[in-house]
C-alpha cells in the first residue's frame, strides 16, 4: 500500500507560514521555502488539482461560510480531488484515504476564496462602451487577459473569482464574464460567458454625448430591455410552437439568458431614488433579475424593498455616507452622521449584503478592506456576515454559488489559508488554491500582499 504523503503548514517564531514536504511521515518542520512544492506532486499535477492524486487539508478552522448555515467547523478536514471539495467534516471523524496527500495548516485557517463582482481590471481597458446609449451586445470577454498583473495582484489578496464587466459611461454597457484570476489562459479562467449584463441608470451616463438626465436614460433603459424582452419571447415561442425560426441578433441574445435567469443584470445604481426606479420598473415592471452595484449615499432607504424581492446588493467602494453639501446638492442624501453604508442597509432589514471594490477605483488586493470599514462604521458581524458578504453572498448575486463561494461538498476547490479572521485587515494570504491547485504560495515568491 502507498504511504500517505504528508505536508506541514505552521507558523514560525515570526509569524511567517512554514511549509514542508515528506513522502512519508512523520512530518517535516522547517523552512517552507527550501522545499519544491512539486514534491508532492503526481507527476507534473499537484494534489488535489484536475487529474492529480487526493488532497486532505487539516486545519484549525474551518471557515465554511454557508448561506443561513455553518459559519465554521473546528478541527476540521477538507477532502480535495480532481479539483473539487469531495468531503467535510471533523478530524477523527473523516478519515482521508492513505494515498490522499496532506496539508496541515497548523494554526492557520481555512476559507472560500473571496468572490468580487465589480472588476474592471481582468483586461486591456479595450472596450469602448460609449458608442451608443445602449450596447447590449458589447461583450467583455473580447478584452481578458487571464492572469495579468492586476488579476495577480488580487490573488495576493484573496480574490479567485471576479465578475469583469464594462463601464457605466452609458446605460447599458455590454455583457460581463465570471471569471476564476489564478490561471493564465482564458479557457481554464472563464467561469460563466456571460456573466451578467451591466445597467447604469444614473451617476456617470449624464456626461454622455447628449447629457441625457435621468428621465431620458429611464425612457431609454426601458425601451431597449422592451425590445431584448421581444426578442427572447420570440424565440420562447420558437422553442416552444416551432414555426419560423427567428432571426439570431447577437445585440439581443443576452435577454434571452435574462429571461431564463442564466445570469443577472449588474446595475451601477447608487442613489435612493434611481434604486427606488431600478427596483420598480426592471424587478417589478419588466420581471428582469438584477442586483444591486454600488449601492451607496442614502440607497440603504430602499433596503427593505429589496430583501422583500431577494435582491443582492454588493456594496462598494464608497463605505459611507457623508454630510458634505457637493454631495447632498447631487445625490439628494442628507444624513445626520457619517452613515456605513453597510449598516443602513443592514439596519433595515437587508439580509443579502455583499462589498466590491470597483477596481482599480480601490485596488482588487484591497476586497477583504472593504468588509473591513463597514465593521468599523457600524457594520454587525457577531455571525460572520463580513466574511459571507465577500464569499458566497457575491457567488448568489452572479449566481455562481454552486460553484464557488463557501466550502461545501461538490464545490470547487477554489480556497485560501489565512492567518486567522480575514475581516481583520492583519490577517494575511499564505496560500491560494484554485480548482485545488496552488495558484500563489508566498513562501515559494515574493509576497503580492
Amino acid at each position: 500500500m502507498k504511504r500517505m504523503q504528508r505536508i506541514s503548514l505552521g507558523l514560525a517564531a515570526t509569524a511567517a507560514a512554514t511549509l514542508s514536504f515528506a513522502n512519508a511521515a512523520p512530518a517535516l518542520g522547517g523552512d517552507r521555502g527550501d522545499v519544491d512544492l512539486s514534491a508532492a506532486s503526481q507527476g507534473d499535477i499537484q494534489p488535489g488539482a484536475v487529474g492529480g492524486n487526493g488532497l486532505a487539508i487539516f486545519t484549525k478552522k474551518a471557515v465554511l461560510a454557508e448561506y443561513k448555515g455553518r459559519s465554521v467547523l473546528d478541527n476540521a478536514v477538507v477532502l480535495v480531488k480532481d479539483g473539487k471539495i469531495e468531503a467535510v467534516g471533523k478530524q477523527g471523524e473523516l478519515i482521508p484515504p492513505t494515498s490522499y496527500t496532506q496539508l496541515d495548516t497548523g494554526d492557520n485557517w481555512l476559507m472560500p476564496g473571496l468572490v468580487e463582482m465589480h472588476c474592471h481590471v481582468a483586461g486591456k481597458f479595450g472596450l469602448n462602451d460609449m458608442v451608443y446609449l445602449a450596447n447590449p451586445g458589447l461583450r467583455a470577454s473580447s478584452d481578458v487577459v487571464a492572469g495579468n498583473s492586476m488579476l495577480d495582484m488580487g490573488v495576493g489578496g484573496g480574490v479567485t473569482t471576479v465578475l469583469y464587466i464594462p463601464g457605466s459611461g452609458t446605460n447599458v454597457g455590454g455583457q460581463g464574464v465570471i471569471l476564476k484570476t489564478g490561471f493564465e489562459t482564458y479557457t481554464k479562467s472563464v467561469m460563466k460567458d456571460p456573466g451578467s449584463m451591466k445597467l447604469a441608470q444614473a451617476g456617470n451616463p449624464e456626461r454622455w454625448l447628449i447629457r441625457p438626465n435621468r428621465s431620458m436614460m429611464n425612457w431609454n433603459t426601458r425601451t431597449t430591455f422592451k425590445r431584448g424582452i421581444a426578442y427572447a419571447q420570440n424565440w420562447e415561442a420558437y422553442e416552444k410552437d416551432g414555426g419560423v425560426k427567428p432571426r439570431l441578433d447577437p445585440q439581443w441574445e443576452i435577454f434571452r439568458h435574462l429571461r431564463k435567469r442564466d445570469c443577472h443584470i449588474s446595475t451601477h445604481t447608487q442613489i435612493y431614488q434611481v434604486i427606488l426606479k431600478t427596483i420598480t420598473m426592471v424587478h417589478d415592471e419588466l420581471g428582469l433579475p438584477f442586483f444591486i452595484d454600488h449601492g451607496t449615499f442614502d440607497s440603504y432607504r430602499v433596503a427593505a424593498m429589496a430583501e422583500e424581492r431577494g435582491i443582492f446588493a454588493c456594496l462598494g467602494p464608497r463605505n459611507i455616507d457623508i454630510p458634505v453639501a457637493g454631495y447632498m446638492r447631487w445625490s439628494g442624501s442628507n444624513p445626520e452622521k457619517i452613515q456605513g453604508i453597510a449598516a443602513g442597509y443592514q439596519s433595515e432589514g437587508h439580509s443579502r449584503i455583499g462589498f466590491n471594490t470597483d477596481s482599480p477605483v480601490i485596488p482588487q488586493e484591497e476586497l477583504q478592506l472593504q468588509a473591513s470599514i463597514g465593521v468599523r462604521y457600524g457594520f454587525d458581524d457577531s455571525n460572520m456576515e463580513t466574511l459571507r458578504g465577500l464569499t458566497i453572498i457575491p457567488a448568489m448575486a452572479g449566481g455562481v454559488d454552486r460553484e464557488v463561494g463557501s466550502i461545501e461538498v461538490g464545490k470547487d476547490a477554489d480556497l485560501l489559508v489565512v492567518t486567522g479572521d480575514f475581516t481583520d485587515p492583519r490577517t494575511s494570504v499564505e496560500l491560494c488554491l484554485q480548482l485545488g491547485e496552488v495558484v500563489y504560495d508566498p513562501a515559494t515568491e515574493k509576497r503580492r500582499w
